[in-house]
């Protein structure tokens, strides 16, 4: 089975790959190398992306809290109409030499096509402490509406933390978060203590979460969460985590560093899994500025307990 029937790579410099399909499209968004925008394309197939002319539907303003570092954006479609959530940092934070200052953020497009829409700025989704925080989602389940992010905690080392909530709306929390997952094992610290990127996958009678882990060169990649879909989400005994990453730099095939994923569907249901990852190892400089995490497509597959099988990543190919 070839797991990955696209070209490798699939779209060039754009990580934080984020694939939506809504009705008979695929929509897709992504962090730009230049941090300065957001942009969205669209295509009536998953191959069409490749060629579809990006649309920059926002542009960071000069100065204020949405100003510098605009990371890893989302684009959802909510009880009809469009959401994008994105991290952005302030000038004057990143002037203290304090990259990690970002918060969570909220466009809201109400008009039909969110390509050619006005959108709106709702503010900062607020959580319950005031720290840095990224890479936010959002999914249905269980009849409600869950919001899933990273963020530092003051009392827990290193970078960022998984935490789940429910949603009020769209832009707004109902209820404390809990904290699903920490860096913990060796694999989640190299470089970094880091848990961010989450992405919420489910397949028979269970939701996954995978998330990535460690710094963002060669080190990083993905580990996994799951949970019985009847279980409450809220209750973090309920979750179960591999002690294991699931998805790993591959020497052989030259793919350094997969991760920070999301998922989608092909038409006839199989699920792809949509990640970044770089073809060399030799990075000068801050690993962030290296424009060169490129957006990779390959299948999941599902193995006789129902657990995903991630598979390696496959090698470049045209």
């Amino acid at each position: 089975m070839n797991t990955s029937p696209w070209p490798n790579p699939f779209i060039e410099q754009r990580a934080d790959p984020f694939i939506l399909r809504h009705n008979d499209d695929y929509y897709f968004i992504a962090s730009v190398p230049e941090y300065d925008r957001l942009e969205i394309r669209r295509a009536p197939t998953l191959e069409g992306l490749r060629d579809a002319a990006p649309v920059v539907v926002w542009r960071k303003p000069a100065s204020g809290p949405m100003s510098e570092l605009i990371w890893a954006p989302e684009l959802h479609h909510i009880d009809g109409k469009w959401y994008i959530y994105y991290a952005a940092a302030a000038t004057k934070a990143l002037d203290a030499l304090n990259m990690f200052q970002h918060r969570m953020f909220v466009l809201e497009c109400a008009d039909a096509d969110p390509l050619t829409g006005r959108w709106t700025e709702k503010g900062q989704l607020v959580t319950p402490f005031d720290t840095f925080c990224l890479d936010a989602t959002t999914f249905l389940h269980q009849g409600k509406r869950w919001y899933l992010w990273a963020q530092k905690a003051p009392d827990i080392p290193g970078n960022s933390n998984i935490y789940l909530t429910e949603m009020a709306n769209p832009w707004t929390l109902k209820s404390a978060p809990v904290m699903l997952s920490k860096p913990e094992f060796a694999w989640e610290c190299r470089g970094f203590l880091v848990n961010e990127g989450p992405a919420v996958l489910t397949h028979g009678e269970r939701l996954f979460i995978s998330y990535s882990a460690s710094a963002t060169d060669e080190n990083y990649c993905l580990g996994l969460l799951w949970i019985d879909m009847a279980a409450d989400p809220m209750q973090p005994e309920n979750w179960h985590k591999a002690p294991q990453p699931v998805f790993t730099t591959s020497y052989e095939n030259r793919q350094y560093g997969p991760g920070h994923n999301s998922f989608t569907k092909t038409p006839d249901g199989q699920d792809v899994l949509v990640y970044h990852a770089r073809n060399y190892t030799e990075i000068e400089g801050d690993p962030l500025y290296d424009p060169n995490r490129h957006t990779r497509l390959k299948l999941i597959t599902w193995d006789a307990d129902g657990m995903p099988v991630f598979g390696t990543p496959p090698a470049d190919h045209p």
